[in-house]
């Protein structure tokens, strides 16, 4: 979740674009302003002496990468886990069958050295690679992944986070140790790429309930990735450990610490002093007054994140029952019309972002070109007042003599909207929020909460900043809309990102995710986007860029992803931290591996984990926290 410099509201004209004209002429600002990766050698700062040094080892000769990210995790569980920072430990804990290319995200070898679909498509066969072991010094087998992806079909609770990957699975078996097969219902056009941690099955097999395991209990956690988890304190630090066995080459630093930072302002004073050598999701007003300094490089690229306006649309269970307090009024598609109608795209990135972001437009940010889609001219919300006030007196929603919308009760049309107390781009998103729908005779109550996944999760909210990150393969964040991701009951927590059920999108979903064919999936996602538009739940306003910061005197080199200015945070994979190289190690080639380079900082102690973000609760599907 990122933390941006407040603003007070302000009103601005209205504007039209041209599809694709807004976003095109963004994109290229951002490209001008943003940061690719660098190779970059100097000496190195510990916390406890600022001054650059080329040892790049702590007090006890231990090279500790330090970093300062801005969010709180939800579960060191990779069944649980849903929060970005979470996903991006358990990344590095855990290896996937396939992992994502840093340079263009297509399909690389993971646990799996390849994998062959039978003719029909429903049978895919991995060979699982020899020459892997668990932490533990045990050999990984194929049987660790079937048993995982078992676990996964037939425990719900394993299937909270990444259950929609294995929904039509009819069958997993692993006739011998380098042998995976999966059985399919029906084609599936994400078998490339099962965003799904591979746990080692000796030790998971253990596990009483996997609902309750938080795997931060027993250290050091056996797992099979760059980094072992060695230690944990929940809002306070991640710490790991390099894994020497690593198939793809042990990382160079020895540890990498992760530490939460609830105030964005004291994780920069870190960084300025030297006791932290990386921090994630800046403000504009950060990254800006950072630009220019000594030692310090600012990486300004397009991220992966989408940033939306939901609207409760009345939470509900699969069974039916309807639960929760959202205002009903929400339920007419011509009143939330008028609430987007209202929100001025263009000013909130000018003047919030601060011109380090694109307009919001399809669900889908436009750095994946293949599935990215814009509504019509016709079809467009774009931003027009007048036009709000007409859809708001055609629900019947009139100003009285003091201003206000009353519906046929008299009661005021007023509602709550859910953010984020640690995020400032919220608050200053809010104001202008507050001061438009108050222009068009709305109230608004802004709630700012630490957590904001209780209420959200309880559906006792009306409207609320909403955004996710997005993956190479999109299926994840569009499965969140699905009639399936609805909890199981009132009492239970679903994988739903707002309680949508559609039965239109529902097909289209089903559509896309059979079809193997790539330019015949890109254009029913397209679908998928324009429906969901059009369904008014929720509304994207912007796509905000990754800003980043890192010490230059502390970090030999790095690698983004992608490659050609992208983010170094919250990656599709581990690259950014495995391949880190220290300032003054003699090495400038990157971890023994295919992507090379990474953001890094030596520092002893604990890695900066700023800002308990809550864009995305406990699961998946929290809200507005920066998920994965």
């Amino acid at each position: 979740m990122s933390t941006e410099e407040q603003h007070g509201p302000g009103r601005s004209r209205p504007w039209s674009r041209p599809p694709g004209a807004s976003w095109l002429r963004a994109l290229r600002r951002a490209a001008g302003a943003g940061a690719a990766a660098l190779l970059l050698t100097a000496g190195l700062a510990t916390p406890l002496d600022p001054a650059p040094r080329q040892a790049a080892a702590a007090g006890d000769g231990k090279r500790v990468l330090t970093a300062a990210v801005a969010q709180s995790v939800d579960s060191l569980n990779p069944f649980l886990a849903t929060r970005l920072v979470s996903t991006s430990v358990l990344r590095l804990m855990y290896e996937y069958l396939t992992d994502y290319d840093a340079g263009d995200g297509h399909a690389v070898p993971g646990l799996a050295t390849k994998w062959t679909p039978s003719a029909d498509k429903l049978t895919w066969t991995y060979t699982i690679r020899s020459d892997a072991t668990w932490s533990d010094g045990r050999r990984i087998t194929a049987e660790d992944a079937a048993w995982t992806f078992r676990t996964m079909m037939t425990d719900e609770a394993a299937g909270t986070a990444n259950g929609s990957f294995v929904g039509n699975f009819r069958k997993v078996s692993a006739p011998d140790p380098t042998t995976l097969v999966v059985e399919l219902e029906k084609p599936q056009a994400t078998m490339t790429a099962l965003d799904v941690p591979i746990v080692p099955r000796h030790v998971w097999e253990k596990v009483g309930d996997i609902g309750k395991f938080t795997n931060d209990k027993a250290f050091p956690v056996v797992g099979s990735g760059p980094y072992v988890l060695t230690g944990y304190r929940a809002d306070s630090y991640v710490r790991l450990k390099a894994n020497p066995d690593f198939w793809r080459g042990a990382p160079q630093f020895d540890e990498l610490v992760f530490k939460y930072y609830k105030d964005g302002d004291a994780a920069v004073a870190a960084l300025r002093k030297g006791e932290v050598s990386f921090v994630s999701n800046l403000t504009p007003a950060q990254a800006d007054a950072l630009k220019g300094q000594e030692d310090i490089k600012v990486n300004d690229a397009p991220g992966r994140r989408f940033y939306a306006l939901a609207t409760n649309p009345g939470a509900r269970a699969k069974d039916g029952t309807r639960f929760g307090d959202g205002d009903p009024s929400l339920r007419d598609l011509r009143v939330r019309q008028a609430l987007f109608l209202a929100v001025d795209r263009e000013t909130l990135v000018d003047r919030v972002f601060q011109g380090h972001a694109v307009e919001g437009a399809g669900y889908l940010p436009p750095r994946f070109d293949t599935y990215f889609w814009e509504p019509s001219a016709e079809q467009e919300l774009a931003y027009d007042p007048e036009r709000a006030a007409r859809l708001l007196d055609q629900a019947g929603y009139r100003k009285n003599a003091d201003g206000e919308r009353t519906g046929k009760d008299g009661e005021p049309l007023s509602y709550r909207l859910l953010c984020h107390a640690t995020d400032p781009n919220d608050k200053a998103v809010g104001q202008y929020l507050t001061e438009w729908w108050g222009d068009l005779g709305i109230g608004v109550e802004l709630q700012c909460l630490d957590n904001v996944s209780d209420p959200w999760l309880a559906g006792t909210y009306d409207l609320a900043i909403d955004g996710w990150s997005v993956n190479p393969d999109p299926d994840f964040v569009l499965s969140i809309h699905t009639c399936d991701a609805l909890p199981a009951t009132e009492n239970d927590t679903g994988a739903t990102d707002n309680f949508i059920c559609d039965r239109r999108y529902d097909d289209l979903y089903a559509r896309q995710l059979a079809e193997y064919d790539p330019g015949k999936r890109a254009q029913l996602v397209k679908q998928l986007q324009s429906r969901l538009y059009d369904l008014g739940y929720m509304n994207v306003m912007a796509y905000p860029n990754a800003l980043e910061a890192y010490r230059t005197d502390q970090v030999a080199s790095l690698t983004t992803m992608p490659e050609d200015g992208g983010n170094i945070y919250g990656q599709d994979g581990y690259w950014s931290w495995w391949s880190a190289v220290p300032a003054g190690s003699g090495d400038d080639t990157g971890g023994g591996g295919d992507s090379t380079g990474v953001v890094v900082g030596i520092a002893a102690g604990v890695v900066v984990l700023a800002g308990a973000g809550i864009l995305f609760a406990l699961r998946r599907r929290s809200t507005a926290d920066d998920r994965e």
